[in-house]
């Protein structure tokens, strides 16, 4: 039995440590990839909350997905989002970003900063699903080929050819808009 199966089950007691190992091992890495798809950390913040509350409900009713947790937690995670983006109405113009840029760095710098930001951001929500999640888990969350193959679900091969046609379009995406 793995780690990740010892610790689930030891999760579904409710033991405090298990839970805390577990809240501890991967809530960066879970509020991180939600808010590189969302850009709001209110919001990531709160799914985040979510998905450990979804799995612990989960392994409380032995629904637990017993694969990989962190491939199961990236899909908790990828779920929310989707269902934030299905319940989030359509605003007319473009979104608002309400950071503040701070007094010391040059504001020039900083408002060319941001709009290259919002460019990336919409850049990659061009791409399909499936090649955001490579994306963000091979550049944002830095994991290899194999571990993003085994949370999606798909060979390395084919995690090698979304990251391949994801750069391409967005390479594309990101000249169209310079």
């Amino acid at each position: 039995m793995s780690d990740d199966l010892r610790l689930l089950e030891r999760a579904g007691t409710y033991d405090p440590v298990a839970l805390a190992e577990i809240y501890d091992q991967y809530y960066v890495r879970i509020y991180n990839y939600i808010y590189h798809r969302l850009g709001d950390p209110g919001i990531s913040e709160d799914l985040t909350a979510e998905v450990f509350l979804r799995m612990l409900e989960s392994v409380k009713a032995a629904k637990a997905w017993h694969t990989s947790l962190t491939g199961w937690l990236y899909r908790i995670a990828h779920n929310l989002v989707i269902d934030h983006y299905r319940r989030q109405t359509k605003r007319e113009g473009p979104e608002l970003n309400e950071r503040v840029i701070p007094a010391a760095d040059n504001p020039v710098l900083s408002l060319e900063r941001l709009l290259a930001q919002q460019q990336l951001r919409e850049a990659v929500h061009t791409l399909t699903e499936d090649q955001q999640q490579v994306i963000f888990l091979k550049f944002v969350e830095d994991l290899s080929n194999a571990e993003v193959a085994d949370i999606l679900g798909k060979t390395e091969g084919a995690i090698k050819a979304l990251q391949h046609r994801a750069l391409a379009s967005l390479r594309r995406a990101l000249e169209g808009a310079g």
